[in-house]
């Protein structure tokens, strides 16, 4: 008999990715919102006072749910460090060539002590249809699987982008306001960051070179290869 390997992607709740959008198999829709940060810290008082009413404004504008998702990934700088080196090299001055050694050393120590972190910040926005599925068996019943999704792409979407598109520009216009900027992520960029989150080993090494079919790996690796 052939063998039967079962695909991880059946566990994922993506259906596709397309029009800057995320499709899920329930039939929702998801916009994601890539937004920069703000050191609260190093504001004054008055501006930490607007910031706060600003934010309060934001909060009480919401007529519709929104997700806040932050992602810490540990940075690899050894690229980094491999142009400094090359830069050491290159360099004539042996004034300027002793203090790239003493900062790339000073790296190096600081790296050893502690992670360098990358965070990023995300604003998901939700749309939500209710679709049609073909009937349960019995199987289906006992052991809770969810039933075949009758799914037309081409339609949700266009739908989705109605309910979406004006809680994006209201979204981005009051983040504004709070010393946020915003900007929806493309579908490149939203298979780049779920392939990422999925198959860290491999981002580190591969990136989409035009679509999405460029990938060589599958979206999630399994953790047990099958017998």
């Amino acid at each position: 008999m052939p063998e039967v390997r079962a695909s991880t992607q059946q566990h994922l709740d993506i259906y596709d990715i397309d029009q800057d959008m995320v499709i899920l198999k329930n039939g929702g829709v998801r916009l994601v919102l890539a937004a920069t940060a703000v050191n609260f810290n190093l504001l004054s008082e008055a501006e930490q006072d607007a910031i706060i009413a600003a934010y309060s404004a934001l909060l009480n504008s919401l007529s519709f749910p929104v997700q806040v998702m932050v992602r810490s990934k540990r940075m690899d700088i050894s690229l980094y460090m491999d142009k400094l080196q090359e830069a050491e090299k290159e360099q004539n001055n042996p004034h300027l060539k002793k203090r790239m050694v003493s900062y790339r050393s000073y790296v190096e120590q600081l790296i050893s002590k502690n992670e360098v972190l990358d965070k990023k910040f995300f604003i998901v926005i939700p749309h939500q249809e209710t679709l049609l599925t073909s009937p349960e068996g019995a199987l289906s019943r006992i052991f809770r699987r969810s039933s075949r999704v009758v799914l037309d792409k081409e339609a949700l979407l266009k739908k989705a982008k109605i309910h979406l598109e004006p809680k994006r520009e209201h979204l981005i216009k009051q983040l504004n306001k709070v010393g946020v900027k915003a900007r929806q992520l493309t579908t490149r960029e939203l298979v780049e960051l779920f392939y990422d989150i999925y198959n860290s080993e491999s981002a580190r090494e591969q990136r989409l070179a035009q679509k999405a079919e460029d990938y060589t790996a599958p979206l999630v690796r399994p953790a047990v290869e099958a017998g």
